[in-house]
């Protein structure tokens, strides 16, 4: 394994950012409805500056969203991994999984396959003792992949500090999970 490679899976490689993932992550990031379920598309310089930050914090963390590629090719697929939630969630302090795949990649099974080795490195490697994940209410794409890899959501709902009043992303589902 090369000095910046996390983990594989079956399929998948999880990677530190390279300067070459910045492209297909700002077309991923620019892409409509991959971000149908987030405020808004971003910028090149917003996607960039995000790469940036996930960066800083994987040094800070010892975690962050990773780069995911396919094996077989090495295709850039997204991201998917570990994020410590902001002081304004209600459930803070937490660690969240997550995950954003291009849309050519969807429905292949990558999502979950990947953050099933998240997990096992959340638990494993890290010592976490339980991770959170959370949507908007309406993505119900992302909670069948929370389901599948074994998150459940008792009951609890929450409007996203960060969204205003009336914004039809404000009501937001969460989903946990603990070592099995």
């Amino acid at each position: 394994m090369t000095a910046d490679i996390i983990f594989e899976t079956e399929r998948l490689i999880c990677r530190l950012f390279r300067d070459s993932d910045r492209e297909p992550f700002a077309r991923l990031n620019g892409n409509a409805t991959v971000m149908r379920y987030f405020p808004s598309t971003l910028t090149v310089e917003q996607s960039n500056s995000m790469v940036d930050e996930l960066g800083r914090r994987q040094e800070k963390n010892g975690y962050t969203f990773w780069a995911t590629e396919r094996k077989e090719d090495g295709a850039f697929i997204g991201f998917v991994g570990l994020n410590k939630t902001g002081d304004n969630m209600p459930f803070s302090p937490s660690v969240e999984i997550g995950w954003r795949l291009d849309e050519p990649y969807w429905g292949k099974g990558y999502a979950s396959e990947a953050a099933k080795g998240v997990l096992k490195y959340a638990f494993d490697k890290l010592g976490v003792d339980e991770v959170i994940s959370f949507t908007a209410e309406i993505n119900e794409p992302s909670q069948k992949v929370m389901q599948r890899i074994g998150m459940t959501h008792e009951g609890e709902y929450f409007d996203h500090p960060a969204l205003d009043n009336g914004h039809p992303l404000k009501r937001h589902i969460l989903y946990r999970t603990t070592q099995k």
